[in-house]
């Protein structure tokens, strides 16, 4: 039976018990003596089934609100599993980026092996791959990792990198691979 269906069963008896009282208080009006607990017993009932109804309405909308939140959460997570879901792939090709950098400053290197180097860069920029510029930038331990120090060649230098030995890439806004520089001192 539904909470309405009980209710309406509910409200009906109260009024077949009031209808019922009317009748007896009637029968007996020649006594004077009516009996306070019974007049007051349905509006008892009435106040604890409203008690009841409000407190049930108040878990209801509780209940509610946290679904909605549960709901949300999930929706985030999943969007950030989408966001991420490509960051193991990107990682793992990121080497592969690094000896086609390599290659190129190879002169004997053909022009066919450059265009594959060009459309992979493309590909992976286009899913959200950004290559981070070190050179000349102040060193930043959220950015780089520092291989080694070397004496600066101009004081405008010192704690600057000097030279990069492994690009750094983020994927969006996360950084995959901190760029491994030179930095000097």
């Amino acid at each position: 039976m539904s909470k309405k269906e009980h209710l309406d069963q509910e409200d009906v008896t109260l009024n077949e018990q009031a209808a019922g009282q009317e009748a007896t208080e009637s029968d007996s009006a020649a006594e004077p003596h009516v009996h306070a607990d019974a007049a007051g017993s349905p509006e008892n009932e009435l106040a604890a089934l409203k008690a009841q109804y409000d407190e049930l309405k108040d878990k209801f909308l509780r209940q509610f609100a946290e679904f909605e939140n549960y709901k949300k959460r999930t929706l985030k997570e999943k969007i950030d599993l989408m966001k991420s879901a490509a960051q193991d792939t990107m990682s793992a090709l990121l080497p592969v980026l690094d000896d086609f950098d390599r290659a190129g400053k190879n002169e004997n290197f053909s022009e066919g092996v450059q265009l594959v180097h060009s459309k992979l860069l493309h590909i992976l920029k286009q899913k959200g791959l950004e290559a981070m510029d070190s050179n000349g930038q102040p060193f930043d331990p959220e950015w780089h990792e520092a291989v080694t120090e070397i004496p600066a060649p101009t004081e405008d230098m010192k704690g600057k990198v000097i030279d990069t030995i492994e690009k750094g890439f983020k994927l969006g806004d996360k950084i995959i691979r901190f760029a491994k520089v030179v930095v000097g001192k």
